[in-house]
């Protein structure tokens, strides 16, 4: 079926589990498989944690949004999946697995002692109902649900997304720092070995990809070769999709990431937990509706995912899996000594295509990297890196000969929020700036500020970046470069 597709989209959304999003939707139909009937593979009766001698379960309803933001760093995945106390050891192997500590992380987490209220444990292991996430439920079972669907590594939100794009983080396992993100800039942004999907592209087609970007800073243009004068605004996907043209064989999608600045993550659209999966719903259901509804979409296959699982239970141990084998390009990358031989933490992954029968169920194992080996597969590329050599691309789920015409032209609307509006605190965590995502998206700014300067001008540049101490200082500076973007660089 590859010869058919002639555009694959992808949306990738911000830090949730299989078992949070999808673990209690009693979705059922046939294996992808085998085609004999089956149901989502979710927490079995009991599965809990325990916390100093309380019982956590996993259930209904969540919280949303959270009161605070769930660790999800390297070691905090370490003491989810291995228990408290847990640590590992430089070079590998993983510890044994038994998805005990969620809990007892969330508990510690260092949010709960810099001014936000916290005192329900249990909400780390707490579960949306169907009712609370409609867009995707109706999603998922118009088209084919992955249940093993894995984060690349165990691990947060900038390697994984690298994973997606590149199958490798570079030796990436941990979120940038401040000092790494002015040592990326001496090679002009992140770079891989094998480079990513995207130059692997531009290699092959001058309408290779196109990134449309909810915000003025996408990750995507944290990459070696990427610039922000190839990105769109996402406001004009709708209208660029519907048009009797549309050559570019990837699309790639990044959501509105909201308040990075404070990391309240508010205002966006990526179903960050501090901001709510509301918007996010809407996000997935306009981004569908347009390719539905567009002269293309016989031809299309959507990929709708979330980078990571953002410290949030889910019940299945993460597999083994193959290392990509590529050099990184800079020292220190490596923080843990991680050896990239096992998957991440489940993820919810939808595919979707008219070539898919209704009420599809994969239980095989996927990881990012199955995005660039489907594009591979699709297009005719080789694999970037041994990780997306050995994984599975989802061509297999598109079954059909024909496109099925019984495809929803629409969505359901958008749940409102599960719970009351949590009171949240306003102040930062830290008001260091080198801090979560803060410096990641400080690189995006910095990278795209200074593509055609002079070494000179690229110098004082970079001695600014280097002076930013406080997120104050961070918000002035990204102010200050959204305000050198040109106007049909953004999103407004």
């Amino acid at each position: 079926m590859a010869a058919t597709i002639t555009n694959i989209f992808v949306l990738m959304l911000e830090n949730r589990s299989f078992d949070h999003m999808l673990g209690f939707s009693g979705i059922t139909g046939r294996d992808a498989a085998s085609d004999q009937p089956t149901t989502v593979t979710g927490p079995q009766a009991g599965a809990s944690n325990t916390y100093q001698g309380t019982r956590y379960p996993a259930a209904t309803p969540a919280s949303d949004p959270m009161p605070v933001d769930p660790g999800h760093e390297f070691v905090d995945v370490v003491q989810q999946l291995c228990g408290a106390g847990v640590q590992y050891p430089s070079g590998g192997p993983y510890p044994p697995v038994n998805n005990s500590g969620f809990v007892s992380d969330y508990a510690v987490s260092p949010t709960a002692s810099e001014g936000n209220a916290k005192d329900d444990f249990g909400a780390i292991m707490r579960c949306f109902t169907p009712a609370q996430l409609p867009v995707l439920n109706a999603l998922a079972r118009s088209f084919a649900v992955c249940d093993h669907w894995h984060a690349s590594i165990p691990g947060p939100t900038w390697p994984n997304r690298m994973f997606a794009c590149a199958a490798s983080s570079g030796g990436l396992d941990h979120s940038p720092s401040s000092a790494e993100i002015i040592t990326w800039e001496t090679i002009d942004g992140f770079a891989f070995q094998h480079g990513s999907i995207f130059d692997a592209l531009r290699q092959k087609s001058a309408s290779g990809w196109q990134i449309f970007a909810g915000d003025n800073l996408p990750m995507t243009a944290a990459l070696k070769g990427i610039s922000l004068s190839e990105i769109k605004p996402y406001a004009q996907f709708a209208a660029t999709v519907s048009g009797a043209e549309y050559p570019w064989m990837l699309t790639w999608i990044e959501p509105n990431y909201g308040d990075v600045v404070l990391s309240t993550f508010q205002g966006g659209n990526s179903q960050h937990p501090l901001d709510g999966v509301t918007q996010g719903e809407a996000l997935i259901k306009a981004t569908y509706e347009a390719i539905r509804n567009s002269p293309h979409w016989n031809t299309s296959l959507l990929i709708v995912t979330w980078d990571e699982h953002g410290g949030f239970y889910d019940h299945v141990a993460p597999p083994a899996t193959t290392p990509p084998g590529d050099t990184p390009q800079l020292e220190g990358q490596n923080k843990y000594g991680f050896t990239f031989d096992r998957l991440g933490i489940r993820v919810p992954a939808v595919i979707v295509s008219p070539l898919i029968p209704a009420g599809t169920i994969d239980h095989r194992v996927y990881d990012h990297s199955s995005i660039p080996a489907t594009v591979e597969k699709v297009f005719g590329l080789p694999p970037l890196t041994a990780r997306d050599a050995a994984a599975n691309d989802v061509m297999p789920l598109l079954s059909l000969d024909t496109a099925r015409e019984d495809a929803p032209l629409a969505l359901p609307d958008p749940a409102p929020p599960a719970s009351a509006a949590v009171a949240q605190s306003t102040a930062a965590p830290t008001d260091s700036a080198d801090h979560g995502n803060l410096p990641g998206f400080l690189h995006v700014a910095l990278h795209q500020v200074t593509a055609g300067m002079s070494d000179a001008q690229k110098q004082l540049e970079l001695a600014r970046v280097q002076a930013i101490q406080t997120r104050a200082d961070a918000a002035q500076y990204l102010a200050d470069v959204e305000a050198r973007i040109p106007p049909s660089q953004t999103t407004g």
